[in-house]
């Protein structure tokens, strides 16, 4: 019989309870993180988690730790997912949230990227992005130790361990990379992650983080709040957890692209490839506000208009 979980039933009731609870875990941890923001060391919590977004508005970074908080939570009730996993996935996901909340609190944005970090170490000076660098790559490979293999021999089961924490920790790496845009990373999140709770073995996994993932389009889409590091970290460490329960082959190619990628990233803007093809655009600009006119400098800028008295 089948296991696929689109034609299994008792499996697409799993997945469809798993994402209920990640979606309602979610939103919770939202409307009572941006009720009353922590705030650490003296700093009140507006300050510490306020940030201005690509248009020069205010958003809140909330929606990092909302996810990360919900996800953790759902993917520990979430049924169908085997105890090794579970623990992997709060593993993976809370890990790489909390090195993600490091770098988005404490970092300076001095450097970016790994030839910027690479250039720092190099320098002496040892930068939050490297940190979570090295810091999730450890994540990784621990989530997939504690996740297990079915490679019979000690050798493949260290090959598979290796294999499966390079996944997680460039797919982690690859999702901030998306989070430059509302709703972006989300859309690759809720794309890429679908496919694998259809097909992989492991899929209920996913089901948490992408309907907590989906709880937060709105937000993300109106501007109010952003992943950060904290969400885009956890949700792409989750994913690639999810990937981890693929055959070999699939696996091999999962890593070769995210390695390609996330090289790519070095050298291209993704922003600027998504906007030159209109497929992607469309995507991208989907339940999102319309970008601001670019004004001349001869073209008049509106008068604002006088406030009543």
């Amino acid at each position: 019989m089948s296991t696929d979980p689109a034609r299994s039933p008792r499996r697409a009731l799993r997945l469809l309870a798993g994402a209920a609870l990640g979606a309602a875990a979610t939103r919770a941890a939202y409307t009572a993180l941006t009720r009353r923001p922590p705030g650490v060391a003296g700093r009140s919590g507006n300050e510490l988690w306020d940030r201005t977004n690509h248009r020069g508005e205010p958003v809140t970074l909330l929606e990092g730790p909302a996810f990360a908080a919900g996800a953790a939570a759902a993917g520990l009730l979430a049924p169908g997912v085997p105890g090794r996993v579970r623990a992997a996935a709060l593993l993976a996901g809370a890990g790489s949230g909390v090195l993600g909340g490091y770098d988005d609190l404490a970092g300076s944005g001095a450097s970016r990227g790994f030839k910027g970090h690479l250039a720092a170490l190099a320098k002496g000076e040892v930068t939050t992005g490297a940190v979570k660098i090295l810091g999730i790559g450890a994540t990784g490979l621990a989530a997939a130790a504690l996740a297990g293999s079915p490679a019979r021999t000690r050798t493949g089961r260290a090959a598979d361990t290796l294999l499966n924490g390079a996944i997680v920790a460039a797919s982690a790496n690859l999702m901030n990379l998306f989070d430059l845009r509302p709703g972006r990373a989300i859309k690759v999140g809720l794309l890429t992650g679908t496919p694998l709770a259809l097909t992989s073995s492991g899929s209920a996994v996913v089901a948490a983080p992408l309907g907590a993932a989906l709880a937060l389009l709105p937000e993300d889409l109106g501007e109010r709040a952003m992943l950060g590091d904290t969400g885009a970290n956890a949700l792409g460490a989750l994913l690639g957890l999810a990937a981890t329960r693929l055959p070999l082959g699939p696996r091999l190619a999962v890593l070769a692209g995210l390695v390609g990628l996330n090289g790519a990233s070095e050298f291209v803007s993704f922003t600027k490839v998504i906007a030159g093809n209109p497929v992607l655009n469309r995507l991208d600009m989907l339940g999102r506000r319309p970008p601001e006119p670019v004004r001349t400098a001869s073209e008049p800028v509106p008068a604002t208009p006088p406030a009543p008295a």
